[in-house]
C-alpha cells in the first residue's frame, strides 16, 4: 500500500495528460502579464492590513517597530529561495496547479494530495480573510465619500454578537436597525459576498480579461502606494522620519522575527502565477520572469513603505493606538500627521487599499480553480472539476463552486477564524517545493530545465526549507492545531474517493468503487478533524490532556471530547485503511 501511496506521476503522462482537447486552456498570457498578476497578488490585504499590527504588536507577541522595514527584508529572503524553486519548477513542468502538480511528480501521490488539499487553506481560506477585510475598507471609503452602509450588511453575525457581549450600547447603536426573522438580527456581510461574486463573473468569463482587469488594478495600487510615500514626505521631512525610528528594535530581534512572520502575508501570491501556466504563451520563459520580477518590485515598494509608515507615528505611540485602528494603518498613519479636518490624503490610500483587496481577490480566485482543475485531471477530484467552458476556455465550474465557498464563509466567518490558517498552510506548500528540486535533480537529470536554481541543487532550496520552519516558529500555537485538523480532513476525502479513482491508482488495479472499510476509514479521519478543532487551540499537548484529566479545569469538556474523538478516530480511520487497502494486485508492482 505505501508503495501506492508515494508512486510518483511520470511527468511525461503529466505533460500528455494537459495535451488533451477537452482539457486544453487557451494561451494568451505574455512575462508582462504574468508580472502584473505577481504583484496583483502579492500587494494587497498584507501591506494595507498588516504593517500596523506587525509594528506595534499585541500582549501576546513583540511588535517590530520601525524593524519593520527589516522584518520585509527578512521575509523577502524567504520568499526569494522558494520563488526560484518555483521559477525551476514552472519553467519544467508548465502545468496548472502550482505545487499539486511539482509534488506528484517528486513526492508522490499521497504528498500531492496533502498539498493540493493545504493550497486550499493559501487560496479559497485566505481569500475569505481578503473578502472580509475589502468590505470593511470599502465600508469605510464610502464612509469618507458621505455614503453610510448599514453594520449589518457589512458584518458577521458572530462578531456581532460579540459586540452586543461586551459592549450592549454600541451593539444598539449599530446594528439596532437591522430587520429581524424570528425574533434575531439579520446580520450578514453582504459586501464580502458581492465582491466575490463579481470576480467570480469575470473569471469565468476569461483568462485575458481577467488579466487585462488585474492590470488596471495593479497599476492604480502602485500609484496610491507610490502616492502615500510622497504624501508622507510631504507632511514629514526625512530628517525627522529617521528621529522616529528610535528606537530601532524596540523588542529586539524577537520582535523583528515575529514581525517578519506576520507580514509574511503580505507576500502570499507570487506563486499563485504558477498556477496560470497553462495559459502563458512561452512558460518555460514568461513563469520564471513573472515571479521573480513580481517579487523584487514588491519587496522594494514593501521596505520603502515600511520605512515611511515607521517615520509617521513613533513607536510609543503607535502602541496606544486601538486594535482597530492599527487595521487600517496607511490612512492611521496619514490622519496623525495631516493638519486637522484633512481627510482627501486617507481617502486616496483607502482607495487604493479597495482596489489592492479586489486584484488579490482576482488572482486567488482566479487560482484556485485551476488546482481544483489539476487534481480532477488526476482523478483524485470527480471530473466534473475538470470542465472547460466551451466559449470562454475557463474552468469554470470548479471556478463556480469556488466563489460560492469564498463567498458564503465571508458572508458568514469572522476574519480571525480564518487568518491563522493562511501562512502555516503557504510556508508549509513553500517547503514541499524546495525539497522537490533536489529530489527531482535526482530522478531526472536529462530534462530540459529552461531555468535552473542557481549554485546546485541543495544550497538554496534546503536554505528555503530552513527558513520556512524559521518563520513557522514565530507563528502562534492555534494555527498548528487548526492546521492538522484542516489536513485530516481533507486525508478522510483522499482515502474515501481519491485512493481508489485517482489515474495512478487506476493503474495499480485499485477497485472502481470505495470499499466500505475505506469509507468507514474516511470516517474516522474526519473524527479526528473534528477532534482537533474542538480542543482549546491555546493550548500545548501536555496541558490539553492535563485538563482533561482534572474534572475542575477550564475548558474540561473540550479537552476531553477533543481527544476521545481524535483517539478513535485514529483507531478506526487507521484499522479501516489497513483493511480497506488490501487486495490491490498492481500495488506491488512496479512500473
Amino acid at each position: 500500500m505505501l508503495r501506492g501511496l508515494f508512486r510518483t506521476k511520470n511527468l511525461d503522462d503529466i505533460l500528455a495528460a494537459a495535451g488533451g482537447p477537452q482539457f486544453s486552456l487557451k494561451r494568451t498570457l505574455g512575462a508582462f502579464n504574468v508580472t502584473l498578476l505577481g504583484i496583483g497578488a502579492i500587494i494587497g490585504a498584507g501591506i494595507f492590513a498588516t504593517v500596523g499590527t506587525a509594528a506595534a504588536g499585541d500582549p501576546a507577541r513583540p511588535g517590530a517597530g520601525p524593524s519593520l522595514m527589516l522584518s520585509f527584508v527578512i521575509t523577502a529572503v524567504v520568499c526569494g529561495f522558494t520563488a526560484l524553486c518555483y521559477a525551476e519548477m514552472a519553467s519544467m513542468v508548465p502545468i496548472s496547479g502550482s505545487a499539486y502538480t511539482y509534488s506528484y511528480s517528486t513526492l508522490g501521490e499521497l504528498v500531492a494530495w496533502i498539498i493540493g488539499w493545504d493550497l486550499i487553506i493559501e487560496y479559497a481560506v485566505g481569500n475569505i480573510a481578503v473578502a472580509i477585510s475589502w468590505a470593511n475598507y470599502f465600508r469605510t471609503l464610502m464612509g469618507n465619500l458621505g455614503i453610510d452602509i448599514p453594520s449589518w450588511l457589512a458584518t458577521d453575525y458572530r462578531t456581532a454578537m460579540k459586540l452586543a457581549d461586551a459592549n450592549p450600547a454600541k451593539f444598539a447603536a449599530d446594528f439596532g436597525g437591522a430587520p429581524h426573522l424570528f425574533g434575531y438580527p439579520i446580520i450578514f456581510n453582504l459586501l464580502a459576498f458581492g465582491i466575490v461574486a463579481l470576480i467570480t463573473v469575470v473569471l469565468v468569463w476569461g483568462i485575458k480579461e481577467s488579466a487585462e482587469f488585474n492590470a488596471g488594478m495593479v497599476v492604480i495600487k502602485i500609484i496610491v502606494l507610490l502616492f502615500f510615500i510622497g504624501i508622507s514626505l510631504y507632511y514629514v521631512s526625512p530628517a525627522k522620519m529617521t528621529h522616529n525610528w528610535v528606537p530601532f528594535q524596540p523588542n529586539g530581534w524577537r520582535g523583528t522575527f515575529t514581525g517578519a512572520a506576520l507580514v509574511f502575508f503580505a507576500y502570499i501570491g507570487f506563486d499563485a502565477v504558477s498556477t496560470v501556466a497553462e495559459e502563458c504563451k512561452n512558460p518555460a520563459r514568461d513563469l520564471p520572469i513573472g515571479i521573480i520580477a513580481s517579487l523584487v518590485v514588491c519587496t522594494i515598494l514593501y521596505v520603502i513603505v515600511g520605512a515611511v509608515f515607521a517615520g509617521l507615528i513613533p513607536y510609543p505611540e503607535l502602541v496606544t493606538k486601538l486594535t482597530t485602528e492599527q487595521a487600517e494603518p496607511l490612512t492611521m498613519a496619514l490622519d496623525h500627521v495631516a493638519p486637522p479636518g484633512t481627510t482627501w490624503p486617507s481617502t486616496i490610500v483607502a482607495f487604493g487599499s479597495v482596489i489592492a483587496h479586489t486584484a488579490v481577490l482576482l488572482v486567488f480566485q482566479l487560482g484556485q480553480p485551476r488546482i481544483f482543475f489539476s487534481m480532477a485531471r488526476d482523478g483524485l477530484l470527480p471530473s466534473t472539476f475538470a470542465s472547460v467552458h466551451p466559449r470562454f476556455k475557463t474552468p469554470h465550474v470548479t471556478t463556480i463552486l469556488t466563489g460560492v465557498f469564498v463567498g458564503v464563509f465571508a458572508a458568514f466567518a469572522s476574519i480571525d477564524e480564518v487568518i491563522d490558517l493562511t501562512n502555516i498552510g503557504t510556508l508549509f506548500a513553500f517547503i514541499l517545493v524546495c525539497v522537490g528540486i533536489p529530489v527531482l535533480r535526482m530522478k531526472d537529470p536529462g530534462r530540459a530545465r529552461p531555468f535552473r536554481v542557481p549554485l546546485g541543487p541543495w544550497l538554496l532550496p534546503l536554505l528555503g526549507v530552513v527558513s520556512c520552519f524559521f518563520l513557522i516558529f514565530y507563528l502562534p500555537p492555534a494555527s498548528w492545531w487548526r492546521f492538522v485538523g484542516w489536513l485530516m480532513l481533507g486525508f478522510a476525502i483522499y482515502v474515501s474517493y481519491g485512493y481508489t479513482r485517482s489515474s495512478i491508482g487506476q493503474k495499480l488495479g485499485r477497485p472502481t468503487r470505495t470499499p466500505a472499510m475505506l469509507k468507514l476509514a474516511g470516517l474516522g479521519f474526519l473524527a479526528v478533524a473534528v477532534g482537533l478543532f474542538i480542543i482549546p487551540h491555546d493550548l500545548g499537548p501536555r496541558a490539553i490532556i492535563d485538563s482533561a484529566l482534572t474534572a475542575g479545569a477550564d475548558r474540561h469538556d473540550r479537552a476531553v471530547y477533543g481527544l476521545l474523538m481524535i483517539f478513535v478516530g485514529l483507531v478506526v480511520g487507521v484499522a479501516g485503511t489497513v483493511l480497506g487497502s488490501k487486495g490491490g494486485p498492481g500495488e506491488s508492482v512496479e512500473r
